[in-house]
Order: structure tokens, then C-alpha cells, then sequence
């Protein structure tokens, strides 16, 4: 890893992040299960403290059934601008070891330190004293991966959780990776990892085995990404100006919704939403798309694409509107609306990560911005 050609590429990632806030704040929390989110009949579980990991509840999982997992699992309110000002500390602590940095969301993120700005001897050094850094200034732990791309760090971090680090170097990155399952590899859903088990591939090794042609067969445009990351492979930069394509918000509603003027009121918010995000940042895109989720959970999303960019808030309300409109009468219940922006004129810098959707609050709006940078 430290050959002068090769990249010293760190994946930093906090750990339990919204949770271990709550209970680094709250002393009363600390070595119980604690849940970020809101206990309501539709509130999802945003975090889960390692506490109440040990009982089965993770994030975007049902309140209900988090609580029927641990019935002393205590949710706490989410705070979001709590949880930003600690994220904007952890990256002026990156920012003192490289420019080059890849926020992926608030608790994680890439970064370059090829450059070696801190004239630290090893990568694996840097990561330490990185660590280190984190938890004296916020007294928060976080786990890091170190390995010559950004595939196998992201892996590498989850490999020593929680507070630990991993490295994965050159002479063993391939032979590493035919060891995983590959339901464990980033790019990798679980749609996807149930088809390759349906096509005999478990796990890196038998991913490695399937030649290209059989990939392209069954997995079209992925192919050549599976095919590379199976031998290690991964030449993408970390890239600290990625473009942000979308801006999106949603939200659930604490009952299912058929009454057009009740479901209208709701995409309208969102559209809101979208609407002063894109007025604040000056972004304008010429896409609107419309996400309906109905009781069953199915999902579906009806779009329209403008000659030119939506530039002003009605134009964004009528094309909403229309877009819900055309499921009208619905066939079920509605659960959630979402209304998004996509397409915008000009590349639109991503100066910061998204916040999560965390699901339905007391106040049964549960609505949060989604911003999208890939």
C-alpha cells in the first residue's frame, strides 16, 4: 500500500453515530438500547446503538417490530442540527490530513491521503491518528478501513467495528475478497444478492469464477463493475466535488390516506420543501417525479420532464398534482408521498451529505430533506 503508485485510500465511518450522540449526551443512555426515531405506529428506526443491535434492531426498521425485538428499547428524538454540527467537527478533523474527502453522509466518508499532508509514516498511521482526533474532540468512536481503493476500504471499515481499523493491501486485496459473502459487497442489494445465489454466486470466489460474458447475460451494465470488484479491483477517485443529481423530500403519514384533498395536502408540502431547497441553493432541475408507497408497501413513481427547468413554485405544485393525479382512484391506501427534482441545469456541487428520511414523528408529518449526490 505504500508504493508510490499505489493509493493510500481511508474509509472513516462512526459508529452507531446518531445513537452513541444521544448517549455521549445523555448519560442515562449509556450501555442501554437506544433508538433514533420516534416510536410511533409508522416511525422507522434511523439508529441503533450496538445496545440494542444485540437484539436484532436496525435502521429503516419498523418501530413496532423494534420495540417487539427489545421491549426496553428507548427512542430518543432525532436532532438533526446536533448532528450536523458534530459531522462539520469530524470533517475539519479530515481536513487537516487531506483535501481529498468524499462525504458519503453525515457519519462517513473518503479520503485520499496519498499525498500524506501530515507526514505520517504509514496510511495505517494516519488512520489511527485520525481516530484519535475524533474522539478527543467529540468523544465519539469511529472504525476505518485502509486499502489501496475505495471498494475494499469501505469493506475494510466494517471488518473491526466498532472502534477498530482493518487494512487490506495490495498482495491480499483479491484474495480477500473471494473469502466474503457477496451480499457484503457495496453495489450489492439484496435483490441482487438473491439472484446471484439463485445463479450459484455466495460469495467473492464464486463471483470471481463466472466469466464476463455469463455477468453481462444476467446482469447487463453491471457486469464489468462485479467482474472488477470479485479480482479487487476499483479505479474510481475519491472525488471531493461530486455533482448532486436530485433533491428530494418525503414523508409518511400516521394513517393510510385515500382522500385525494388529504394526499394533495401532503405531496404539496413536499413539493414545498423541494421547492426552497432549490430556491436556497439556486438549482433548478427539469424533472419532477412523484413517489407513491401504498399500505401493502408496494411502490411506484410517476415523472415528467420539462422542455426547460421547473424555475418557479407553481409550475413545481401543477406538475405534482398532475403526476398524483394520474393514480387516481387509488387502489389502496396511501402510506407515504414524495415529491423530487432531478435534471437541473447545471452541475450543482454537493457541499455537504444528505440527511436521512426518518419516518413518521409525533406530529405525524415525519418529513425530512433528502438530497441525493452519486
Amino acid at each position: 500500500m505504500e508504493g508510490r503508485s499505489t493509493r493510500k485510500i481511508i474509509h472513516v465511518d462512526m459508529d452507531a453515530f446518531f445513537a452513541s450522540v444521544e448517549q455521549r449526551d445523555d448519560p442515562a443512555l449509556r450501555g442501554r438500547p437506544v433508538a433514533v426515531g420516534y416510536a410511533a405506529a409508522r416511525g422507522v428506526v434511523a439508529a441503533a446503538s450496538y445496545e440494542a443491535r444485540g437484539f436484532g434492531v436496525r435502521s429503516a426498521l419498523p418501530s413496532v417490530t423494534a420495540l417487539r425485538r427489545c421491549p426496553d428499547l428507548v427512542f430518543v428524538p432525532p436532532r438533526f442540527d446536533v448532528y450536523k454540527a458534530v459531522s462539520r467537527q469530524i470533517h475539519a478533523i479530515f481536513a487537516e490530513y487531506t483535501d481529498l474527502i468524499q462525504p458519503l453522509s453525515l457519519d462517513e466518508a473518503y479520503l485520499d491521503v496519498t499525498g500524506n499532508r501530515a507526514g505520517l509514516p504509514t496510511a495505517w498511521a494516519t488512520a489511527k491518528a485520525i481516530r484519535a482526533r475524533i474522539l478527543e474532540e467529540t468523544g465519539l468512536t469511529a472504525s476505518a478501513g485502509i486499502s489501496y481503493n475505495k471498494f475494499l476500504a469501505k469493506l475494510a471499515s466494517d471488518h473491526r467495528k466498532p472502534n477498530g481499523q482493518f487494512a487490506v493491501t495490495p498482495d491480499m486485496g483479491a484474495a480477500w475478497v473471494e473469502t466474503l459473502p457477496v451480499a457484503r459487497f457495496h453495489g450489492v442489494g439484496p435483490v441482487t444478492a438473491a439472484k446471484m445465489k439463485r445463479l450459484g454466486i455466495e460469495t467473492g470466489a464464486d463471483l470471481r469464477a463466472k466469466p464476463l460474458a455469463f455477468l453481462e447475460e444476467h446482469f447487463g451494465s453491471s457486469a464489468g463493475w462485479y467482474h472488477a470488484i470479485a479480482r479487487g479491483e476499483d479505479h474510481r477517485p475519491v472525488n471531493p466535488n461530486r455533482a448532486r443529481k436530485s433533491s428530494g423530500s418525503e414523508t409518511t403519514f400516521d394513517r393510510d390516506l385515500t382522500e385525494p384533498a388529504e394526499i394533495e395536502t401532503g405531496v404539496l408540502r413536499m413539493a414545498d420543501d423541494v421547492w426552497n431547497w432549490c430556491e436556497n441553493a439556486q438549482a433548478f432541475g427539469r424533472t419532477v417525479t412523484v413517489k407513491i408507497k401504498f399500505q401493502d408497501f408496494r411502490q411506484i413513481t410517476r415523472s415528467r420532464s420539462h422542455a426547460g427547468a421547473v424555475t418557479d413554485r407553481d409550475q413545481l405544485h401543477r406538475t405534482s398534482l398532475d403526476l398524483v393525479r394520474s393514480i387516481y382512484p387509488p387502489e389502496t391506501g396511501i402510506r407515504l408521498v414524495g415529491v423530487t427534482v432531478s435534471n437541473f441545469e447545471a452541475p450543482v456541487r454537493d457541499d455537504g451529505p444528505a440527511l436521512p428520511l426518518f419516518g413518521a414523528g409525533p406530529d405525524s408529518r415525519g418529513a425530512s430533506m433528502m438530497v441525493e449526490a452519486r
